[in-house]
């Protein structure tokens, strides 16, 4: 999780307040659109799962690239989030109908997905360790078939010969890892 955040929030700093209308690797998505959906899940999402809190609807329905330094803003909130599931009682129990560990994997999986999706849009890579690539690869093959019947995940793709470990959970999320933007 400490891993993910951090990479997301570095990757979220390189994103030029000019090319928030730029495509990105989810089709239905400008780089705003992405930018607010992982700022909003990854971060203030993070933190309200661990305090089991709903997302207020100011929160849901705010632009938080129209904030005055947004990006120092998102790495201050992962770092509240990440903090908030320091708590070794916070693993205990459900959140939202679901294991807290089973939740707190999907989260990860946001941020180092949709954290690649903003690193593609904006010429960037998004780095992991081989272990974190590998427990990204596992929550992506366990939760594959759920996050398709949500339109979350589009169909498999091949991910290549000899693709590494976050490769191929790119490809098993639907994701060319391939992807490149206009240039």
């Amino acid at each position: 999780m400490k891993e993910c955040a951090a990479e997301a929030a570095r990757v979220v700093r390189a994103v030029p307040q000019d090319r928030l209308t730029d495509p990105t690797p989810c089709a239905d998505f400008d780089l705003r659109t992405l930018v607010n959906h992982l700022v909003l899940y990854t971060s203030h999402g993070l933190e309200h799962r661990a305090l089991r809190k709903e997302l207020p609807d100011e929160l849901t329905k705010h632009d938080f690239t129209t904030d005055a330094e947004w990006q120092q803003g998102y790495a201050t909130q992962l770092d509240r989030g990440v903090a908030a599931w320091a708590d070794p009682a916070v693993w205990d129990g459900e959140i939202n109908g679901m294991p807290a560990p089973d939740l707190a994997a999907m989260l990860v999986l946001e941020m180092a997905l949709h954290g690649w999706d903003v690193a593609k849009a904006v010429g960037e890579e998004y780095r992991l360790s081989p272990e974190a690539a590998e427990f990204v690869l596992r929550t992506v093959e366990q939760m594959a078939e759920m996050y398709r019947q949500y339109d979350g995940f589009d169909a498999a793709v091949p991910p290549g010969d000899d693709a590494p470990a976050f490769a191929q959970a790119l490809a098993a999320s639907g994701r060319d890892p391939g992807w490149r933007g206009p240039v």
